[in-house]
């Protein structure tokens, strides 16, 4: 399936390079181009793209105000952010406003395609300066925050292994009600929807053999 590209730029020197790029591949093509954010939101609400390249520093709305108002009006809209900063900030703020990469225009042509097709299936592209920088800031926040509690832990274990709410309590010696209550509590922290969704959680997290 092709993917239908939306490009928007304040510069048309620099959306016609870009597009030459992506309209060489096979399995990419711009439909339409806009010259500031304001325009890149309406083109994209008539069009309906599946992926939208950004520039950060465009007039009336920037790249990343464009890409917070897309993300909430088309949430299955991919972006990435094509710019000449390679800036931590921006970095960030890119993610923040829901972008699925950050490409740096001195190497469009490198790493533009690789990183619309990353967005395409889901993952992020992060140029190596970016990389370092999350890195970074990992180290400096320091470990995040468990996801869930030990008890909840237990009790995840517990369901995947395929007991019943009163077999866990039985087993932690607590009652059936909380037992239930830490299930929906796992369920609303985890963003899942059914024991099978917990299950497979379980798993990847290495908590019981699959």
């Amino acid at each position: 399936m092709t993917v239908r590209i939306l490009l928007a730029d304040d510069h048309a020197l620099v959306r016609r390079g870009v597009r030459l790029i992506l309209d060489n591949e096979p399995d990419l093509t711009v439909i339409a181009e806009a010259g500031d954010g304001a325009e890149a939101i309406s083109t994209a609400r008539a069009e309906k793209p599946d992926l939208a390249i950004l520039d950060i520093a465009m007039p009336r709305l920037t790249g990343l105000q464009a890409a917070r108002e897309l993300s909430r009006l088309l949430p299955d809209l991919r972006i990435l952010i094509l710019t000449m900063y390679d800036n931590e900030q921006y970095f960030f703020e890119a993610l923040k406003a829901g972008a699925s990469g950050y490409v740096l225009k001195s190497v469009a042509d490198r790493d533009l395609v690789e990183a619309c097709r990353s967005a395409m299936r889901g993952e992020p592209f992060l140029y190596p300066g970016a990389v370092n920088s999350l890195i970074r800031n990992y180290l400096e926040r320091g470990l995040p925050p468990k996801a869930i509690t030990d008890r909840e832990e237990e009790i995840l274990k517990l369901v995947a292994e395929g007991h019943s709410s009163k077999g866990i309590a039985d087993m932690l010696v607590i009652s059936v009600k909380t037992v239930e209550r830490h299930r929906a509590n796992l369920l609303q922290k985890l963003g899942l929807k059914d024991r099978l969704e917990l299950t497979r959680y379980a798993i990847r997290a290495g908590l019981i053999e699959p």
